[in-house]
């Protein structure tokens, strides 16, 4: 296992060492992504001071209003991945239709992204994030997206709080990096992330209550008289990155208004049920794993509930 304080890039090097047929390219397509999360990084850190706070005016392909800092860093992820080369299409949530960069036409990967999780705590200074999925390039068309989560080739966050750090998995296991904005370096902080087998918070949004199915609120009920906690941010990336680290469950269920859940399957679910089950945790949708589901769409919503193994294996036995 690589030290406490190794930089990114070249724990990414050593990691590609361990595969002798490694062609570098997912390499360089992961230090793409670096670069792009520290320049969002720079303006999250700037955003009481700057003149991108607040709405931009128009609403997304989902239907929802768009930030400012949404736009800009929408604009930052398409750019910078695009120039890189190593990514044949981009799929934003903040996007209709993927993205075929010119750069990017013998690209080996695909990558799916949430550029800022989380937005609608900007302005009261919670924090957010970015999301990303990365698969290999199939057949050269939209229907790549199509792949289930359990053929990802990497996954992973950044979340923008007190500090910022990346967490992400190429399939040998998790690991957090934490950004010393002193020297611009991503430094390894959360080596080998591991969920206890149980935690001691559940995360979901309670005033949704009435609209649950019978057996999740009989769950919700045993879990306070199991004297668990309520821990919700209403960020994804921060409640999940809290769950990972301090074990317990993260619920998105679906409800009388949104009958097929409301996280999107490529932007949020797969690529974080893909973390969690490396890190030994569990992914439903309640009623499969959420890595087996196949999308039929680029902006498909799924229920989601992941966590501990123990909490999720409970819940099941509730549905």
């Amino acid at each position: 296992m690589a030290a406490i304080g190794t930089d990114l890039n070249r724990f990414i090097l050593e990691e590609e060492r361990r595969y002798p047929n490694a062609t570098g390219s997912l390499s360089l397509a992961l230090t793409a992504l670096e670069t792009a999360a520290k320049i969002i990084a720079s303006h999250v850190r700037m955003a009481g001071l700057a003149d991108i706070l607040g709405m931009a005016g128009r609403t997304n392909i989902q239907g929802e209003e768009v930030q400012k800092l949404d736009v800009l860093s929408n604009e930052i992820m398409v750019q910078h991945l695009s120039d890189s080369g190593y990514f044949y299409a981009l799929a934003s949530e903040e996007l209709e239709e993927p993205v075929f960069p010119e750069k990017g036409k013998d690209g080996k990967y695909i990558i799916a992204f949430d550029p800022l999780d989380g937005s609608s705590n900007i302005d009261v200074n919670v924090n957010i994030g970015t999301i990303f999925s990365i698969h290999r390039k199939t057949h050269g068309g939209v229907e790549d997206f199509f792949q289930q989560g359990d053929r990802q080739v990497a996954a992973g966050y950044i979340v923008y709080g007190s500090s910022t750090m990346l967490v992400y998995s190429t399939g040998a296991g998790v690991n957090g990096f934490t950004l010393d904005p002193s020297v611009g370096l991503f430094l390894l902080s959360h080596p080998g992330m591991r969920l206890p087998e149980r935690g001691k918070t559940y995360s979901l949004n309670e005033s949704n209550y009435p609209g649950w199915e019978e057996g999740l609120r009989r769950y919700v009920d045993h879990l306070k008289e199991e004297g668990y906690t309520s821990r919700y941010i209403g960020s994804m990336v921060a409640d999940v990155h809290r769950t990972l680290i301090k074990g317990g469950i993260f619920c998105y269920p679906s409800d009388h208004k949104n009958r097929e859940g409301k996280l999107r399957l490529l932007y949020e679910a797969s690529p974080m049920a893909f973390l969690v089950e490396q890190a030994g945790g569990m992914a439903t949708t309640g009623k499969e794993e959420i890595l087996k589901v196949r999308p039929k769409a680029l902006h498909q919503r799924v229920p989601v509930f992941l966590g501990s193994r123990r909490e999720i294996e409970e819940l099941l036995r509730f549905l």
